[in-house]
């Protein structure tokens, strides 16, 4: 992540906590242009939608954090409240339940949404260490964060970029393959899946997943950016 990008996000969870949500609004949009794998971005911004009466885009700021992250407790009851506003009443009931039930799944343990936070919390001491060039001191972080959320894919991208990043392709080939087992449809997964099939050398393989995700999202200007770039070398 560039430093305008963590800037941003930066700065838009801080206007967030301030509900200045005009300015929090401003940042957060200007970070999910770029990057669609943060969950917690994608629940404060449906948190500012709602706030603006905008119960549409709400709710699929909500939705988009739940795909992202099944177990994110705080944008399900968030999405229920927003259900219920708009008179659907069946799915607000559906998905409240389903938040109270994976609450009361295991009382002898962590609560999901407070396993969460902290697999968060570990997520973003990686991201420190990331930053600074440390990236196997990153990854100790990252496997930390998934043992509480094994199926935070914006978590798993992270590892395998990371171990990738220090020649482990094999390793982090294996990590793709979990996270797409996860969830399929998550595209910044496959876009660095391609990547990552590329530095192992199976160019054919990266450019069919990039194909794969122009296919699920045409326009995807990521995918048609490394599709151009392996065209180019490709008539060098």
């Amino acid at each position: 992540m560039d430093e305008a990008l963590k800037q941003a996000l930066t700065l838009g969870r801080s206007y967030f906590d301030k509900k200045q949500y005009v300015e929090a609004e401003k940042h957060l949009a200007q970070f999910v242009e770029q990057n669609q794998s943060f969950a917690d971005v994608y629940n404060m911004l449906g948190v500012i939608y709602h706030d603006q009466g905008h119960f549409a885009r709400a709710q699929r700021a909500f939705e988009a954090a739940l795909r992202i992250n099944p177990a994110y407790t705080d944008a399900a009851l968030n999405l229920a409240v927003i259900y219920n506003d708009m008179g659907k009443y069946r799915e607000a009931k559906e998905v409240y339940q389903a938040a109270v039930t994976r609450q009361k799944t295991s009382p002898s343990k962590l609560d999901p949404y407070v396993k969460g936070k902290i697999a968060n919390m570990y997520a973003d001491i990686g991201d420190v260490y990331g930053s600074c060039g440390l990236a196997k001191e990153a990854i100790v972080e990252y496997r930390r964060a998934l043992e509480l959320g094994p199926t935070f894919v914006d978590i798993r991208l992270k590892l395998a970029d990371s171990l990738r990043d220090i020649g482990e392709l094999t390793q982090a080939l294996g990590e793709f393959d979990e996270l797409l087992k996860v969830n399929p449809n998550y595209l910044p997964g496959r876009v660095h899946y391609g990547i990552t099939l590329y530095s192992a050398g199976r160019r054919h393989e990266a450019v069919k997943v990039w194909e794969d995700v122009l296919a699920r999202s045409p326009g995807n200007k990521s995918a048609e950016m490394y599709l151009n770039l392996v065209r180019d070398q490709a008539k060098e």
